[in-house]
């Protein structure tokens, strides 16, 4: 096992991964910039170094700096988290050429995976259904462009290869608008991850966004840990994740489940990672897999039993899972929320100094957050400031955990999205279980319209 890891993130899942560590008797070291130099996790940690100044560009994503501060530490092992450098197959590779162990999958796995035509190919091959569409880039050819566009059947979505996040994506319904789509898409494809390259698919008019997690050692074992429903969300940013998905099938989830463990086995991946479906009229559809931890991991771990975070570290070290798939138990119900720092219904970032922070407590909550009051909040990093998870035997009690959990939620001196999370519990729909991706986003949409 390792002596010290470097923890190369910020936020949460700094903590989150310190937190793993410390537990398992592993030293830490934590890097960050001159904005986070106040962050809990960097006064927890054994040791601190700070990497640049405030704009990620030049900390957070400056891979000398990273791996300069575990040359100077002694660290063996760097742990990505999630964002930044955690799916940079480069930064990966540097890790391990400059003698570190990289905590997570290898170079080449999250280059396969992280390209979408690359990685649907190789789902196909392993068994793993997939959006309808065309295998491979799209051509440069504008008839056969809409040749293709016509064999799938409108309306389709043009996403691009290398993209993520949301980003690089746009619905297209008629063929008058399909070539100009295809063209703003691969200038933005460019622009954003330096990949021009798109691909089109059939889009699915109402689905849900399920995904199953999954571990893999490096000796040929790999198990799902259940799914998690991700459907709550805003311009493609999860905003709250349950697991188990409610209204699916038991039997149809183990059937996709072990479908992805064994693709595990075949494209022989290691760590955790996360295949993420759409799902609509009881069939699941590929879209993409996370080479990394999730951000709504926590819910997998209040289900199972199994913490991720220390699974990923033992796989990365070496071990063999401790478990196989008989001995995955699910057991009862969990809700997260991510808190952001954000007005709830702009959605405009609030960063500023937190004058009050008092989380709730009680049976089965959980709140994953690195801020304090008095922390100071900066501008220049993703807005989620913390989760809080609920957990219950069934999933009612679930919902009135996380209900009461953020009625105690006292957060002041920047605004949060609390009161859209309080809205949402009490939502009849979301209640019932089952809503769609848009579902969110139409009902913003009716609470401007009535405005």
């Amino acid at each position: 096992m390792f002596e010290k890891i470097l923890i190369a993130n910020r936020g949460e899942i700094a903590l989150r991964i310190q937190r793993a560590c410390r537990e398992m008797g592993i030293k830490t070291v934590a890097v960050h910039s001159e904005a986070d130099a106040e962050a809990k996790y960097v006064k927890l940690a054994d040791e601190s170094v700070c990497i640049g100044p405030a704009p990620s560009s030049q900390s957070y994503l400056h891979v000398p700096a990273i791996i300069s501060a575990a040359e100077v530490t002694d660290a063996q092992a760097i742990h990505p988290g999630y964002g930044f450098l955690s799916e940079n197959a480069d930064f990966a590779e540097r890790v391990e050429k400059s003698g570190f162990v990289f905590i997570g999958p290898r170079a080449e796995t999250i280059r396969l995976m992280g390209d979408k035509v690359s990685a649907k190919n190789a789902m196909n091959k392993a068994g793993v259904p997939c959006v309808p569409g065309v295998d491979g880039a799209l051509p440069d050819d504008p008839k056969e462009i809409m040749r293709i566009a016509k064999f799938i059947g409108y309306p389709v979505i043009i996403k691009a290869a290398g993209g993520g996040g949301g980003r690089g994506m746009r619905v297209v319904h008629t063929e008058a608008a399909l070539l100009n789509a295809v063209t703003m898409t691969k200038t933005e494809a460019q622009a954003a991850f330096n990949n021009p390259m798109v691909y089109m698919e059939k889009f699915l008019e109402n689905p849900r966004h399920i995904e199953i997690q999954v571990l893999a050692d490096q000796h040929g074992n790999a198990v799902f840990l259940g799914e998690r429903d991700c459907s709550m969300q805003r311009r493609h940013q999860k905003i709250i994740e349950e697991a188990p998905a409610p209204l699916l099938n038991t039997k149809l989830r183990d059937k996709i489940g072990e479908r992805c463990a064994e693709a595990c086995r075949k494209i022989g991946y290691r760590g955790a990672g996360t295949f993420e479906f759409l799902y609509e009229n009881n069939e699941f559809y590929f879209i993409e897999m996370n080479t990394r931890v999730q951000v709504e991991h926590p819910v997998t771990e209040m289900i199972t039993g199994v913490d991720i975070v220390q699974q990923q570290i033992r796989i990365a070290a070496g071990e063999k899972l401790p478990f196989r798939q008989r001995d995955i138990q699910f057991k009862g119900h969990a809700v997260e929320c991510r808190v952001n720092a954000e007005h709830p219904y702009t959605f405009v970032p609030s960063p500023g100094r937190i004058t009050t922070w008092h989380v709730p407590g009680g049976p089965g909550i959980r709140v994953d957050s690195h801020v304090y009051a008095n922390y100071f909040i900066p501008p220049h990093y993703d807005s989620m400031i913390g989760k809080i998870i609920a957990y219950g035997d069934t999933r009612d009690q679930a919902i009135a955990r996380m209900r009461t959990a953020l009625s105690e939620m006292a957060v002041e001196g920047i605004q949060t999205n609390i009161a859209l999370h309080q809205e949402l519990m009490q939502d009849a729909a979301f209640v019932r279980g089952g809503t769609n991706i848009h579902y969110l986003e139409h009902k913003l949409a009716e609470r401007t319209k009535g405005k």
